[in-house]
């Protein structure tokens, strides 16, 4: 199939997929008008990559455990080498931090938006008190509502 459709099938821009073959994730031939042709197992294998590529793995990892991708979304290692599995560790370990973080600075702001709400529903129901509870004349609030935190974010 030529590159359109690889692109069309897998979701994949043609860019992307001129990217994944000059680092040896992917292959084409050529035919007589210069024309890539992929062969039709690279539908599966690009969705591996962009998974593999999603879970935050470089594309040097990746083209390291291709050759162990021989199913859809499954690593089956014959005989893994005691350094792709101190690789793996590590970017296993890498994902597992960068969640860690991920989800700190998620609880960061979902506190922040719970605190701006919470101020926001206190003016409104400040100005929709009784005239009695305005500063004067002017119809302002006698007191004054607070600014908002900026949320603290780890770096990501």
């Amino acid at each position: 199939m030529r590159i359109g459709e690889l692109s069309e099938r897998t979701g994949t821009s043609r860019r992307l997929l001129r990217y994944y073959e000059e680092q040896g994730l992917i292959a084409s031939s050529r035919e007589p008008n210069g024309y890539r042709d992929y062969a039709e197992a690279f539908v599966d294998r690009v969705m591996q990559i962009r998974g593999l590529l999603a879970a935050g793995l470089p594309t040097r990892i990746i083209k390291q455990i291709l050759p162990c991708l021989s199913q859809p979304r499954a690593i089956h290692f014959e005989e893994a080498t005691p350094e792709m599995l101190a690789t793996l560790e590590e970017e296993c370990d890498r994902m597992t931090e960068r969640i860690r973080c991920l989800e700190r600075n998620r609880d960061a702001v979902s506190a922040y938006l719970a605190e701006v709400r919470r101020r926001k529903a206190e003016r409104v129901a400040a100005r929709t008190d009784t005239p009695s509870a305005s500063g004067g004349a002017s119809g302002t609030p006698s007191t004054s509502v607070g600014r908002g935190r900026a949320a603290v974010l780890d770096g990501v």
